[in-house]
Parts: C-alpha cells; structure tokens; sequence
C-alpha cells in the first residue's frame, strides 16, 4: 500500500532491434546519464522528480528514433521494504558516482603537486588545469542534481572539490608570479 508521501518511480522497459547497436548505446548511455538504475534486461527506475523529466523525454525519443518500443510505468513499490530497496539501489548508484568523483580530485591534486614539484609553472599548464577544475565543477552538478536521497559520499565531494578550487588559486598565484614576478610596490 502506498501514500502521498511514497517515492514515486518511473518504469521504464525498453527494447530495440539488434541492429544497428549504436541506438541500444545511446539509450543505455542517456539512461546512464539520467542516473536511472537497472532493474532487468531492458528495464530501467528513476524517481519520478522533476529533475529526471528531461532525460526520460530523451530516452523515449532515442527509442523512438532506433525503431524499438518503450513502456513508461508509474510506480511505487508494493510495501515499505520495496521502496526502501529502490531507495537504497538507487542511492548506492550515486555513491558508486562520488567515489569515482572524489578519485577524480585526488587526481587534480596529484596533478597539481607534480607540476609544483617540476616546477612546470607555465600558463599553457594552468589553462589545462582550469579545463580540468571546468569538468569537475560540470561533474559535481550533474551528479548532485541526480543525487535525490542525498548519498553519505555528496559532502564529502563538496568539501573535495572547494580543496581542489583553492589548490588551483595556490597553483595560479605561483603561475602568476613565475610569469611576471612583483616588484616591492605589487606592480607588475
């Protein structure tokens, strides 16, 4: 029995031809994307938030467009023990995407404290240590709009990712001041 107060889900069962697979990539990839959790073959959940609205209108189409079918179910579970499951699949989804995260910037960091440690304080490397810095701030956002049930991991990815932000404000200062030096007045 289910209430108001319920996690609504969206059902999706997909099929489609075998070929070509470019379109079972694409819909598993935008499915992916979404953060929609594996059910079965060919059976996909996501919360039924607003949030998710977009990626399912997408999915529906890539179905559409690789000739498969598609059914779209509302749902919730049959007791509390199955919402419960679903909650906790869906969130160790997201947490399986914050660990990859947070390996992430301790990569930027490792990346940063090399070229400290070589002394590559170039500004063609700082541009490309922006780019990185520019995907992970992108990485952060999507994972954390997916992010629903609010996974243990999310803060500490906050938290990592302002480390990383002010990793690069230490890593342009020396840039900058490799580059053009100060003199006694701050001028350059």
């Amino acid at each position: 029995m289910t209430d108001d107060t319920t996690p609504r889900w969206w059902v999706l069962a997909t099929r489609l031809p075998a070929g070509p697979s470019r379109h079972r990539v694409a819909v598993w990839r935008e499915l992916r994307r979404t953060g929609a959790i594996q059910l079965g073959q060919g059976t996909w959940a996501v919360p039924d938030l607003p949030v998710f609205d977009d990626g399912v209108q997408r999915v529906l189409e890539l179905v559409r467009r690789g000739d498969g079918e598609v059914v779209t179910l509302a749902a919730a579970g049959r007791d509390e023990s199955d919402n419960a499951r679903l909650e906790t699949m869906f969130t160790s989804a997201r947490q399986e995407e914050w660990s990859e995260f947070l390996a992430e910037c301790h990569k930027f960091d490792a990346e940063i404290d090399k070229e400290i440690g070589k002394g590559k304080l170039t500004v063609a490397e700082l541009e490309e240590e922006e780019q990185s810095l520019d995907r992970l701030r992108r990485w952060y956002r999507e994972i954390k709009l997916r992010d629903v049930f609010s996974a243990p991991e999310a803060r500490q990815a906050e938290q990592q990712l302002k480390r990383c932000a002010e990793r690069l404000e230490d890593y342009t200062e020396r840039v900058f001041q490799a580059a053009h030096g100060t003199n006694d007045e701050g001028l350059v």
